[in-house]
């Protein structure tokens, strides 16, 4: 190493106590220097070593140092689009450095990610000469484009980056190890993003958007990834590592190249782990190639051990360990592999034997697979039922599957005791085939007896009651002792493939009769399916309650219906009968208690009525068309009244009653009877009269006025001289005064009634 490189690093180690959360990057670095920092191993030949980047100001590479902080990788290489210096943390601003007009982009970049317009390109490249058939190296790719919260527009930003690799002097397109893993897809900001604002693609491979303490100045990173690709030992190949801005020169981007990640020796796959999910299947091998140059020699080794005789490029492996190839080549260039490996454990592959009620006893039935699967699945060992086959071959070739017509459909069985066989897998992928026997144990058919509540329980007599299964279950596991589970459907078939189950409290769906149906699965395995009649025993519309009219004098009998065990009124003594008859009112309730034990109330209400025992009226007359009465009846019943004993009204007032004899009615509306009546008089005075002796209005009276003997009636002049007076019993005025005609006009009058009142008018009379 050179005094400068010397000097260098000591600078870094003493700046990173001050920042040391931050990664620290040295931008002096040669090419040949970043190209040490990458190699795994001296067995690589490496040439033709260049670097280019930003013509004009920062370098946009270098060597970074993680320190302390949480950086995945210690130290590597560092390739930007804009200043290699600004890739530390914290994440405080955005990096836009570098001028597109005099930093341009790369060619090979845009045609390998299919793309255009490249501006400030960094690009690593060099020729090695591989001894081994594999190439591979670790990086991040981190971008200022990763924005959790992106303006609108912005998601389809992504500046470009490859590793692409071809044989030297060859002509053809470059391979790109920068892809999504097992694609051809480019990693890309828009190829691999965690959740946003801007859509999620390829998640796992995400690894954070970044905070201000981030070790780097970059909004987000990838994962560590790993490019590899297979080669040619002995074979020159060249490597181009570039990346760039797209379009211009803002929002750069880096990728950040592990430390002696770049290997091109022995790889002999990922470790195969139990905890990782990967392990190989319990039973199974697998051949290692540690093949490394062409005349390499060769030695195999377990858990640190020489494994004695493994000296050959491969090895069979078929127990765990951790496994490791020395390939010697004659120059005495080493190169190592190692790799873990588990093996899960050898399957049970047991028959297991699963049973299905048979009700006709001819060893042929409905099986479902769900519930096989379940069976299968609730084992020790969690196996997963990927296909069921008639023929273990089949099954073990996952060839010719017994399809059905939908997942639920049920698969009848040939002959009593038939084997089908499932190919099934444990957790972590391996699959193997498991005898399943079909049984069919003698059925037991029943129809369970009724089971009935009555409608009392939830203050609603509406058919519905809530039954509680879970006490039906016990009569059955005492009825069937060997019952070890009892679940209710609500429909036959439900039972058989074990669908939903009914909940222990259950409220009938159907009012007042409803069929479930239980199923008994016993210790041996075997099902019975009974049918459980479930009945509400409702009294309805039976209770509602009833109020009828007791007549003075008469009996009211209430019925409270027929065809129930048991009746008990509310009396003193209590009557025991169907029928009641009462004279008083009141209320009075009988409890009703049915065939089945149910018991319920009804209530009726007597309510006394009776025909009207008399009445008095308040007459208001010498109104003229004001003329009306008033009715007060007297009696217990409610009533209505009429004029003519036809037409009926509820008042007790009737207005705009003319002079004359009437007869009022009083009704009683709950028909006790007989009917009321009694006569009236309306009065009033008449307008005129013509006293000529022509037996027609000859005298001024009030007619009728002989029904109220003491009403008197005073009459005067225009100049209120006192003309005459006489009472109810009177013919009347004449007309005279002292025996001589009085000359026509009109006359005043005065009329004192029986409770005071004084009715004044006038009157004309007419000669």
């Amino acid at each position: 190493m050179n005094i400068r490189k010397i000097y260098s690093i000591t600078l870094l180690l003493l700046t990173l106590s001050a920042n040391a959360q931050y990664i620290q990057v040295d931008d002096t670095y040669t090419a040949q220097e970043l190209v040490d920092a990458l190699m795994a191993n001296s067995c690589t030949q490496v040439s033709n070593v260049t670097v280019n980047g930003n013509p004009s100001g920062s370098a946009s590479y270098g060597y970074f140092n993680a320190g302390s902080s949480t950086f995945p990788f210690t130290g590597g290489v560092v390739l930007s689009s804009g200043s290699a210096s600004a890739a530390p943390g914290p994440n405080s601003g955005i990096l836009s450095d570098g001028d597109e007009n005099t930093w341009g982009g790369d060619d090979d970049l845009e045609d390998a990610i299919n793309t255009q317009e490249t501006k400030n390109a960094t690009v690593l490249e060099f020729d090695f000469v591989p001894a081994a058939n594999n190439v591979s190296f670790d990086y991040i790719f981190a971008s200022e484009e990763y924005l959790q919260n992106a303006p609108d527009g912005w998601c389809n930003y992504s500046d470009g980056f490859a590793f692409l690799i071809r044989p030297v002097g060859s002509t053809a397109p470059y391979e790109n190890l920068a892809v999504i893993p097992n694609t051809n897809t480019p990693i890309k900001v828009t190829s691999v993003r965690g959740p946003g604002s801007c859509p999620t693609a390829n998640a796992e491979y995400f690894g954070s958007y970044n905070n201000v303490a981030s070790p780097i100045n970059f909004n987000g990173q990838t994962v560590v990834l790993t490019a590899a690709t297979t080669v040619v030992a002995g074979t020159a190949y060249h490597i181009k590592l570039v990346i760039a801005d797209q379009d211009d020169d803002q929002y750069d981007s880096a990728i950040f190249l592990g430390e002696g990640s770049f290997n091109a020796g022995v790889i002999l796959g990922e470790d195969r782990l139990l905890a990782a999910g990967n392990p190989l299947c319990g039973g199974e091998s697998l051949v290692l190639d540690g093949t490394f140059g062409g005349s390499a020699t060769y030695q195999w080794f377990k858990d640190g051990n020489a494994i004695p005789g493994a000296t050959n490029a491969q090895y069979t492996v078929t127990t765990t360990g951790e496994y490791m190839v020395e390939g010697t080549l004659p120059g005495g260039c080493v190169s190592t592999g190692k790799i873990t490996l588990e093996f899960a454990p050898v399957p049970n592959t047991s028959p297991i034997t699963t049973y299905q009620c048979d009700n006709d006893s001819d060893g042929i039935t409905d099986y479902y697979f769900s519930q096989i699967s379940a069976q299968v699945a609730a084992g020790p060992d969690n196996y997963t039922v990927i296909s069921y086959h008639t023929t273990q071959p089949d099954a073990a070739a996952d060839t010719n599957a017994i399809l059905l017509t939908t997942p639920d459909a049920p698969y009848r069985n040939g002959t009593a005791g038939q084997v089908i066989y499932a190919r099934v897998q444990n957790i972590y992928g391996c699959a193997f085939t498991i005898p399943i026997v079909l049984d069919v144990p003698l059925p037991v058919t029943t129809t369970w007896g009724i089971v009935g509540l009555c409608d009392d329980t939830d203050g609603t007599d509406d058919g519905f009651v809530q039954f509680n299964l879970n006490d039906i279950a016990a009569d059955m596991q005492a009825a069937y002792p060997t019952t070890e589970a009892v679940k209710f459907y609500t429909a036959y078939d439900e039972a058989l493939k074990l669908g939903a189950a009914l909940p222990t409290q259950y409220t009938n769906s159907v009012a007042l009769a409803e069929t479930i149906y239980a199923r008994l699965d016993d210790a041996a395995g075997c099902n019975t399916v009974v049918e459980v009649p479930l009945r509400v025993y409702s009294f309805g519309d039976a209770l509602a309650p009833e109020e009828d009219f007791v007549c003075d004098g008469n009996n009211l009998t209430f019925d409270a219906g027929s065809g129930y065990a048991a009746y008990s009124w509310d009396t003193t003594p209590a009557q025991t009968t169907q029928t009641l008859t009462v004279t008083e009112a009141g209320t009075y309730t009988v409890t009703l208690t049915t065939a089945e034990g149910c018991v319920g109330t009804r209530t009726f209400t007597a309510v006394r009525s009776g025909a009207a025992t008399g009445a008095t009226y308040q007459i208001n007359d010498f109104r003229g068309s004001g003329n009306s009465v008033t009715i007060m009846a007297e009696g217990s019943g409610t009533y209505q009244y009429s004029l003519d004993g036809e037409t009926y009204q509820d008042s007790p007032e009737f207005t705009d009653l003319a002079s004359g004899l009437y007869t009022y009615y009083i009704l009683d509306v709950n028909g006790c009877g007989p009917v009321y009546s009694k006569s009236f008089y309306i009065l009033d005075y008449p307008k005129f009269f013509t006293p000529n002796n022509d037996g027609y209005k000859d005298t001024w009276r009030i007619p009728y006025m002989s029904t109220r003997p003491t009403i008197g009636v005073i009459i005067f002049d225009r100049f209120g001289r006192l003309i005459t007076g006489f009472t109810g019993t009177s013919s009347g005025w004449d007309g005279t005064l002292n025996g001589h005609p009085l000359p026509a006009g009109d006359y005043w009058f005065a009329i004192n009634l029986e409770n005071g009142e004084v009715v004044k008018g006038h009157f004309s009379l007419i000669r």
